[in-house]
């Protein structure tokens, strides 16, 4: 059976096909698009009818190449942004990007209202100036009006979902990332609602990961020459099908790490844990597929190398391909400099080669010159990052058995470097593929909704079917170990 997952980055997004048969999944991208957000005189925005043009673009291409054999469709997105719609279902305003600096200080103006570990308590989730309520709230505070205008608020895979089916309906792992949603009581929190004054009314019901929730629009399906086929809120979070799509073994201790813009590293478990020291280590328990909870900690990953190359290339610079880059890098002399990836400093500053600079001084290392010093800096920062919080993963859950392997899924899992380097920090094999893992998890939870497979388990036994996996082995342990230490005393 064929499917279309409609993946959406921050970078880019991709609508690709997926087609499952005889326990093997094959994908191929149709189109792919830049995602470029926009800086308005109120801030800075993302491009949605763009972006849906551009989807709808993907589904006629589908139907010029392959006809109407087409099972499913489903968008999954980043995490924390939404659309507001209005009694007509007209978006009242442009959605923002979460890297909008307009939610600066909100934070603490939430906290005096509601201390942190009672959000905690409610959500689980790792506070992040970017998150849901921060910006809802912010919204609350500056364009009052906009909210009363507000019937509904959707966040962007489900927002897209509704652009095509016309149903309105939250799926559960994006959800979560809200830090508004209450896990234990599978409802938004009526509490933190009450005590911010936002309007709990327009949050829509949530629905389960692998749910059909209607069909294709009949004027959709006009416009590309598709049937109505059904609209499914497979894992409308992209990291969530990521997970899903990580190749674990059934009872195998493992840990995942999706690799990408963001790096995401965390367990599987059954509840949340909503205790002081997982707050205070900063993990958060997000939605995962068939009633799984991804307790994890949200790192800024390959972000930090995106945006120094992005400031190189517009300087002119060539042989600046991210393999180029990562093979200079693997030669130069190592542990020069480390840097905190997790320090506010590196979220959205105007000039990130500028901002590892200032760390490195302010931290009184030896500042990083060349290219290939700056890359293997925040390569190997972040595999010791990695580590740390696979320690204290372990340390979290004592009765468990320590992590025995590390997965790395996503785009991120191309980086060979990283990858030995992360399995030499955290002491642990690291299994690196698929990198398209977001997109097999998107086909895999339609799979899972429409019945043509049953069980999580089956679906990983298909990533693993599929796709080439590579293993890399700890080594030099002793090295790595002094680093992190180091490490820890500058943070």
């Amino acid at each position: 059976m064929n499917y279309l997952a409609i993946d959406l980055g921050a970078e880019s997004g991709r609508v690709i096909k997926g087609t499952l048969n005889n326990q093997r999944l094959e994908l191929e991208v149709l189109h792919r698009f830049a995602n470029r957000p926009v800086l308005l005189p109120d801030g800075l925005h993302w491009d949605t009818l763009y972006l849906f043009s551009e989807i709808k673009h993907g589904l006629t291409l589908f139907h010029r190449k392959y006809g109407r054999d087409l099972a499913g469709i489903s968008c999954d997105s980043w995490g924390v942004d939404y659309g507001l719609l209005d009694k007509n279902d007209c978006l009242v305003s442009n959605p923002y990007h979460y890297r909008d600096h307009r939610t600066d200080g909100v934070m603490e103006k939430v906290f005096e209202i509601t201390p942190p570990f009672e959000i905690y308590r409610e959500t689980g989730i790792q506070f992040m100036p970017i998150n849901t309520i921060f910006q809802l709230y912010c919204q609350a505070l500056s364009n009052p009006e906009l909210l009363s205008a507000s019937r509904k608020m959707l966040m962007t895979a489900d927002l897209f979902n509704f652009f095509l089916s016309g149903a309105k309906t939250q799926e559960f792992s994006l959800a979560t990332t809200s830090q508004l949603y209450n896990p234990v009581s599978g409802t938004w929190s009526e509490t933190l609602f009450r005590k911010l004054g936002l309007p709990l009314e327009i949050m829509p019901l949530v629905c389960p990961p692998a749910t059909v929730i209607g069909k294709l629009t009949g004027k959709l399906a006009a416009e590309t020459g598709l049937p109505e086929i059904p609209v499914i809120a497979g894992a409308s979070h992209d990291t969530a099908d990521a997970v899903a799509a990580c190749p674990a073994q059934k009872n195998e201790r493992f840990a995942y790490l999706s690799s990408g813009t963001w790096s995401l590293l965390g367990v599987e478990i059954p509840k949340p844990l909503l205790s002081k020291d997982a707050m205070e280590d900063g993990f958060t328990n997000e939605g995962g597929v068939r009633d799984t909870i991804r307790f994890l900690h949200n790192i800024t990953g390959l972000w930090i190398l995106q945006e120094c190359r992005r400031k190189w290339l517009k300087s002119g610079a060539d042989g600046l391909d991210y393999a180029a880059l990562v093979s200079l890098a693997e030669k130069t002399a190592p542990f020069k400099a480390l840097i905190n990836p997790d320090d506010p400093a590196f979220l959205a500053p105007a000039d990130m080669e500028e901002a590892i600079v200032n760390f490195c001084r302010k931290t009184k290392q030896p500042v990083p010159v060349t290219r290939a010093e700056f890359v293997r800096t925040i390569l190997e920062s972040l595999a010791l990052r990695y580590s740390r919080f696979v320690r204290i993963i372990n340390r979290l859950f004592p009765d468990r058995k320590p992590i025995a392997v590390l997965y790395i899924v996503g785009g991120g899992s191309q980086n060979r470097l990283l990858n030995q380097f992360t399995a030499n920090a955290a002491g642990v094999p690291v299994i690196a593929g698929p990198t398209e893992a977001t997109a097999a998890g998107n086909i895999l939870t339609q799979a899972l909704a429409v019945k043509e497979i049953s069980a999580l388990s089956e679906a990983r036994e298909i990533v693993r079917n599929s796709f080439a996996l590579e293993t890399y082995l700890p080594s030099d342990q002793d090295a790595w170990l002094a680093a992190g230490e180091r490490l820890e005393g500058l943070s």
